[in-house]
């Protein structure tokens, strides 16, 4: 379930360029710029549902997340970001002896640090071209070691994970007066910490925002109504405890989310809902259910 959170919570920051907001990504990144300078802050409430019921112990699993985003363009190029979240996880299952029980913990995450450096742009009249690279870490801000009346609780329930965790990606920006498409390759390499390791994870991100309100640009528009459609396409390794493979995580999930965004001068207000498409996980891993998302941002 740590798996989940760590992409659920995972870099929704849009960025703004100069003083005038654009239309973003909820669930991915952007390569648009942060002007020189000046800040981009984001929050962002995220609830995501998943379980099983192939394992015999019927499982229930929920994630609340907060995630407080910061952002500041150091050069018209370079932009560094921090993103820290509060999590609230939760577990119901059924025992062997048939008993229903429910774990949770909640508490600071773990952070995640990283720059994105824009290496190639091509501006033209109404329209822009961006490639950015990232990368970051992963720091091990939350608690890794909770307990309740029924023991330590397992690492994927834990608030943080205790290990640093590298990543590094590159993403795509075209962007037009009508439309935006992002695309973002990432990879994460997790490292071990209490004896257990969650596995690397590679994915593939897309995100189209396209302006529904107003149809023709006016000389004065107070703001600006875009719909927008997504992808998530997840790889994740097996993770391993005392260097054993566990056999029930891991596998291949396709998201997709549609969603509202709402772009003043230099806000935005958005929300969406994000449901699986295809899933092909190992063993009795967790089946990704529903996921909604709203968040606010500004820049100054």
């Amino acid at each position: 379930m740590r798996q989940v959170t760590k992409f659920l919570v995972f870099f929704c920051l849009g960025a703004m360029n100069g003083a005038v907001a654009e239309a973003a990504p909820i669930s991915t990144n952007t390569a648009l710029p942060v002007a020189k300078g000046e800040y981009v802050f984001r929050e962002q409430g995220v609830l995501s549902q998943s379980g099983d019921d192939t394992s015999g112990a019927d499982r229930d699993a929920s994630v609340a997340l907060s995630s407080t985003v910061l952002g500041y363009g150091v050069t018209p190029e370079l932009a560094v970001f921090g993103i820290m979240p509060l999590v609230n996880k939760r577990l119901q299952l059924t025992t062997a002896s048939g008993q229903r029980v429910t774990r949770r913990s909640r508490g600071l995450g773990d952070m995640r640090l990283f720059a994105r450096y824009t290496i190639f742009k091509q501006d033209l009249p109404g329209q822009t071209f961006r490639v950015a690279p990232l990368l970051g870490i992963e720091v091990p801000t939350g608690d890794s070691s909770k307990y309740d009346s029924l023991g330590r609780l397992p690492a994927p329930l834990q608030p943080g994970s205790g290990s640093w965790d590298p990543f590094s990606g590159v993403i795509v920006t075209f962007q037009t007066r009508q439309f935006e498409l992002d695309f973002q390759a990432r990879y994460e390499a997790n490292t071990k910490a209490n004896d257990f390791e969650f596995g690397d994870v590679a994915r593939l991100d897309g995100s189209l925002q396209y302006r529904l309100w107003p149809r023709e640009l006016a000389e004065f528009t107070p703001g600006f109504l875009y719909g927008v459609a997504e992808f998530n396409l997840i790889h994740r390794d097996n993770n391993r405890r005392n260097g054993t493979s566990d056999p029930d995580s891991g596998g291949t999930t396709l998201l997709g989310l549609l969603g509202l965004q709402y772009v003043t001068q230099r806000n935005i207000i958005e929300a969406g809902i994000q449901l699986p498409l295809y899933q092909d996980l190992n063993g009795a891993a967790l089946e990704s259910g529903y996921t909604v998302r709203g968040s606010y941002r500004v820049n100054f």
